[in-house]
């Protein structure tokens, strides 16, 4: 049996929600993409992580169904069990630093995988919907609160592989900052919380709280 960590990243204030993540340290134990992407089906979380080399941060990311070359939740996790100073993905050099209770990254908006991010009226039309039939990435977002950049939002990868709903998703995160231009307060998901900030030639910093479920 291959052994894994198992994470929650964006945890709310008390500890609660935050997506789940796995992170196999040693990823030599599968050292080829098809055993990789078998055991991140078995596995069953949203993103599963392999450790390539854990003094230089660099990771290979999957899905139940396919390989990323980035994603937030899983670098903003992998980057707080490694306490890295950076991760190497195939997208790009993610920087990573830690800040009191929470652990932050810092991505290009071009990096993360398409999505449609669509605004509703309010947060109770956000928390009402339903789940949508698989087809488009969808990022549902409303202004809780504008002035203050509070966000209420929820995410439907819109994939046919168990994941009807992401609990809590940086790479959507950054592109909503990255469109709005300003720093956000996301509440995501039944409760988890994640923090945006934008930063100089098109960079995003999102971050929250991570803690080591097992």
């Amino acid at each position: 049996m291959t052994n894994y960590d198992v994470l929650r990243v964006f945890c709310a204030p008390n500890g609660g929600y935050g997506n789940e993540l796995a992170v196999v340290r040693d990823g030599s134990t599968l050292p080829e993409r098809d055993e990789r992407q078998a055991l991140a089906l078995e596995l069953g979380f949203s993103e599963t992580v392999f450790v390539d080399d854990p003094e230089r941060g660099v990771v290979d990311i999957y899905t139940p169904t396919l390989r990323l070359p980035f994603a937030g939740h899983p670098c903003v996790g992998t980057a707080w069990l490694l306490d890295v100073p950076e991760l190497v993905t195939p997208a790009g050099v993610v920087g990573a630093r830690r800040d009191g209770e929470f652990s932050w990254i810092e991505a290009l908006p071009g990096w993360a995988p398409p999505r449609t991010l669509r605004q509703y009226g309010s947060a109770a039309e956000v928390y009402d919907l339903e789940v949508p039939p698989p087809g488009e990435w969808m990022y549902a977002w409303a202004w809780e609160d504008e002035p203050a950049g509070r966000v209420r939002a929820r995410a439907f990868p819109g994939r046919d592989d168990g994941i009807d709903e992401d609990e809590a998703t940086g790479a959507a995160a950054i592109l909503l900052t990255a469109q709005l231009g300003r720093a956000l307060n996301i509440t995501q998901g039944s409760g988890s919380q994640i923090l945006t900030t934008p930063q100089p030639h098109g960079w995003v910093e999102v971050g929250g709280r991570v803690l080591l479920e097992r």
